[in-house]
């Protein structure tokens, strides 16, 4: 192995993604992302060498002296402290994702109450989701730390940049580490503004051919999307169909969010303010006269 200052696969030198790995730790921890020492960070150095995070250190506090070097199949190279317990998990997403460099792996509390609920993330709400995330898969569950645990990304990564980590967090990936960070703090405040948004009453989709429309601006900037390949010319942009054929196997069921309207559907239109259900009214009444026991009024 060359010595670790002499691999380049980045215009940044070995000190730099350091610095920048610690960087995002900080992020990671001034957000609320990761409590005591959770989460992990990791940069593919090259074929065989990934720098990532230690073992035990608060992410919010790490110096680049604390960072390790791995192989592809985890065994340590280089660090005075002990690599990620959880490295497997980023060593499987880049060797399922070759253009992946960079994964980040952290405890994001909005994002982290949809994966312990297993709550599908609402499609076709927020522009700036459809553009970046796409559909957001939920794994199944599996103790933390192991191959097993590793591999229920599989399913899901060569189609998605984040995914949710039933009952324990999030995991993003991308060609830089910062790129990578980007996704999940783009997840973690969807969740939150979809939570807000239950709060008032309702979530207001999208309708599809508006939800066409970002898809298409998403193609012309480059991004990939599943809706967008060869034989989901079809499928019906709101309406998970690209995961949820993963739902029974990993205990995922929407039961706090409406599904959005069905393709063809017209939007549902939204109620003034002052605006009286007289139907409704009608069978309170009816219904409040029959416990009472006294003649329905006119």
């Amino acid at each position: 192995m060359p010595a670790p200052e002499q691999i380049r696969t980045s215009d940044k030198s070995l000190a730099e993604l350091k610095e920048e790995i610690c960087d995002i730790g900080r992020r990671i921890y001034a957000k609320g992302f990761a409590a005591g020492n959770d989460g992990n960070i990791s940069f593919r150095l090259g074929p065989n060498e990934v720098l990532c995070t230690p073992t035990l250190v608060s992410k919010g506090f790490m110096k680049p002296a604390d960072l390790c070097i791995v192989d592809m199949e985890g065994n340590q190279l280089d660090g005075v402290r002990k690599r990620s317990s959880e490295i497997l998990l980023h060593l499987t997403i880049m060797k399922e994702r070759p253009d992946v460099n960079a994964v980040v792996h952290c405890h994001p509390p909005h994002a982290t109450a949809f994966a312990v609920a297993r709550e599908p993330i609402p499609q076709c709400v927020l522009p700036e989701v459809e553009i970046f995330l796409g559909e957001v898969p939920i794994t199944r569950y599996e103790t933390p730390g192991g191959q097993k645990f590793a591999d229920t990304v599989k399913p899901f990564v060569k189609h998605a940049n984040v995914m949710i980590l039933a009952n324990h967090g999030t995991v993003s990936c991308g060609e830089t580490v910062e790129r990578a960070y980007w996704w999940t703090e783009i997840l973690d405040a969807y969740c939150r503004i979809l939570m807000l948004a239950k709060d008032l009453g309702r979530v207001s989709h999208l309708t599809r051919a508006e939800t066409q429309e970002l898809l298409d601006l998403k193609a012309k900037w480059g991004f990939a999307d599943p809706r967008l390949e060869k034989g989901m010319e079809g499928c019906d942009v709101c309406g998970h169909d690209v995961f949820r054929s993963t739902w029974a196997a990993t205990g995922v069921a929407r039961t706090a969010f409406a599904p959005p309207p069905p393709a063809g559907a017209d939007r549902q239109p939204v109620p003034s303010a002052g605006a009286i259900d007289h139907e409704a009214v009608a069978r309170i009444v009816r219904e409040v006269c029959k416990q009472l026991g006294v003649p329905t009024p006119g």
